[in-house]
């Protein structure tokens, strides 16, 4: 029986990213144990909450891995002579090589996630060729190359090469993610959504990593105040440091937006129940994607052909004056922001049109 272990510890879109290419090894390869190594923070998208150390059953709320390997590599940094966050990272991985991995797939591909991979001592630890660092590389036992342009279909090639031995005829498929349910936050989507006295409603995201994927906010209110003639409310949703944002978005609605900040669980099970999503590059637009949910993209200096939204109806809008770069810079992009609220409410209603037909 193969154990498998993933390293991909961030960020919200790359994790949903990885997430198809590792259900498929869970389809292929359904005895074999799977271990994910990523950050506490997002270890939501895999397992609910409270469910983390209650054994290594597959369950509605732990879908697709046996193990989770939680750390927290931001605190570590800031505590970094404190002998609790030696002991912390000493004691993640003495239980990576405690459960006897044989391989180890590095989808980050950047010097730290590959020393992670080394250091589970798994006989095979496999990258990238072209890791985004290049010093990664040197801590791979095996590299391969990257086929396809998105990087659903990139992490998907990795895993059926580095895994050829132990998949023998079985196929390694591209399934939807699977994603896990969590009682609790289900319950508080129902809570939240009787208190606020809706029935059918939309989702925007005006938050961005960097500056050069925000969209204007006052443009996304525009969108709700449009699809509010629809009998559509919008949720605003925010994260950590974002509420002013969503205050902007709601203001510029005219009482069609309300504000909604929750947790990663409460955001999948707030998203399943969403009509669709508006937002830009961002893990809330990737998890609608996840999900099935019909998504409308903005895209400016990422390139949608590699990380636009996979798996669902979706209506990528993008400028021809953006041009990509993976310069984090906090100017908002010039070809974002030409694109108008009315193309988005546009494409937003043929979205809306088609799904409802």
């Amino acid at each position: 029986m193969a154990k498998i272990l993933i390293v991909r510890m961030g960020a919200f879109g790359d994790i949903l990213h990885a997430l198809p290419a590792v259900t498929g090894i869970r389809a292929a390869l359904p005895d074999a144990t799977i271990g994910w190594l990523v950050e506490d923070n997002w270890s939501e998208l895999l397992v609910a909450q409270g469910t983390m150390s209650s054994g290594s059953e597959l369950s509605a709320q732990k879908p697709v891995v046996d193990l989770v390997h939680s750390v927290n590599t931001r605190r570590w940094r800031r505590r970094m002579y404190d002998p609790a966050t030696a002991r912390e990272a000493v004691g993640v991985i003495k239980n990576i090589r405690a459960a006897g991995y044989d391989a180890a797939l590095d989808f980050q591909a950047n010097v730290k996630s590959a020393v992670f991979a080394a250091m589970s001592r798994a006989p095979m630890h496999a990258g990238f060729s072209d890791p985004r660092e290049r010093l990664a590389g040197l801590f791979y036992s095996q590299q391969f190359p990257r086929e396809s342009e998105h990087v659903v279909e990139q992490n998907h090639s990795l895993a059926a090469q580095a895994l050829h031995t132990y998949l023998g005829s079985a196929e390694l498929t591209l399934p939807a993610p699977q994603l896990p349910r969590d009682a609790a936050s289900e319950a508080w989507v129902e809570a939240e959504i009787k208190k606020l006295g809706i029935a059918s409603f939309a989702i925007v995201n005006p938050g961005a990593g960097w500056g050069g994927k925000q969209w204007p906010a006052e443009r996304f209110g525009e969108v709700a105040k449009a699809l509010a003639r629809h009998n559509l409310k919008t949720l605003v949703n925010f994260g950590p440091g974002e509420k002013g944002l969503a205050e902007t978005v709601v203001r510029a609605s005219d009482g069609s937006g309300f504000p909604v900040g929750c947790t990663v669980g409460q955001l999948i099970a707030l998203t399943r129940r969403a009509r669709i999503l508006i937002g830009g590059d961002t893990g809330p637009l990737h998890l609608a994607a996840a999900l099935g949910v019909p998504v409308v993209g903005l895209y400016g200096p990422t390139d949608p052909a590699r990380t636009g939204p996979f798996g669902t109806q979706s209506i990528t809008l993008r400028h021809p004056d953006s041009e990509t770069t993976f310069s984090h810079h906090r100017r908002p992009d010039e070809g974002l922001l030409k694109i108008e609220a009315q193309d988005v409410i546009a494409a937003a209603r043929q979205l809306l049109g088609s799904s409802h037909a």
